[in-house]
């Protein structure tokens, strides 16, 4: 409680509660509205604290499956809060204008990232300095202003998994396309924007920049916290992989040492084994006498019970 009571207390200072002028209220936000005050809806922060939770859990999950999350924030006065918690949790960003077709025509789009990429390349390996001023003054233009609107999706490869966006109302057409493409949406929503729009709405004040920089930071340190919890699985999965490997490898070489005792062993005990079967082939030759009767000197010694008889030795005279 103690937690809730400080998140709510910033959210109070920050200016979070302040909404827009009763006639410009839009009804679905009437159960994020806590009273009205000279003519001002004033948000439940009890609800925005909800919503910031829900919000946050939802991103650090994304975050931890090492998808992307976009930041979205064209106003003027959430573009350098937005761009700034974007780089900190290095996802791509955009802060100065949508084109549209961002997201549903993203191959289009990744094709002027690669031009502005290979302009920057050539500029900084040295292969522009063959071509003539005005050429490479051309380039340098083009390349500023692309990235300018391309630079903060300038590492993104595929289109993300989740946007947050600052004010629904002023970015519709993201949202109309994340929409379309199935993304999942996060966005502040003021008492003037339908919250039905958004998959995890946080009802809260968009035009103030302590209000922005609040809620931004709390959900960017969500992401930082999946991040860290992904990056801390990696080195678990590492350690054991390695841990692996070496139990394989001791369990190797005790196998071949198993293996090589086992020839040695088996080397002596046919060689034990040769030597007995030669020294009783010596002793045979002797007077033996079978069980039926029979003396003599057998060459093999007696056969078998049955009174098998040797060659008889010569009659003594």
């Amino acid at each position: 409680m103690e937690d809730n009571k400080t998140l709510h207390q910033q959210l109070l200072e920050a200016g979070v509660h302040f909404g827009h002028l009763k006639k410009k209220w839009n009804p679905k936000m009437l159960p994020y509205i806590f009273a009205e005050k000279n003519g001002i809806h004033i948000i439940d922060l009890n609800r925005t604290i909800e919503g910031l939770d829900e919000a946050a859990n939802a991103l650090k999950s994304i975050a931890k499956s090492g998808k992307k999350i976009m930041f979205v924030a064209t106003k003027k006065q959430a573009k350098e809060i937005v761009a700034e918690a974007a780089a900190r949790a290095n996802m791509p960003f955009v802060t100065e204008r949508w084109l549209g077709g961002m997201l549903t025509n993203f191959s289009t789009i990744r094709k002027s990232v690669k031009k502005m990429l290979s302009i920057e390349k050539m500029l900084q390996d040295g292969t522009m300095d063959s071509v003539t001023k005005k050429e490479r003054l051309t380039l340098t233009r083009s390349k500023e202003k692309m990235e300018k609107v391309l630079g903060g999706i300038s590492q993104m490869g595929r289109t993300p998994a989740a946007l947050f966006m600052v004010d629904i109302s002023h970015e519709h057409i993201a949202l109309a396309e994340a929409k379309r493409l199935g993304i999942t949406t996060f966005a502040m929503v003021d008492t003037n924007s339908d919250p039905t729009k958004v998959d995890f709405p946080i009802p809260a004040n968009d035009d103030a920049t302590k209000s922005i920089a609040i809620i931004t930071q709390y959900l960017t340190a969500a992401i930082l916290e999946g991040l860290q919890e992904r990056a801390q699985v990696k080195e678990n999965e590492e350690e054991s992989v390695e841990d692996n490997t070496d139990n394989r490898g001791r369990g190797l070489e005790i196998t071949e040492e198993d293996s090589e005792g086992g020839r040695g062993r088996g080397r002596g005990r046919s060689k034990s084994a040769g030597a007995g079967a030669g020294g009783g082939a010596g002793r045979t030759g002797g007077p033996g006498r079978g069980p039926g009767g029979g003396t003599g000197g057998g060459r093999g010694g007696s056969r078998g019970p049955g009174g098998g008889a040797g060659r008889p030795s010569p009659a003594k005279r």
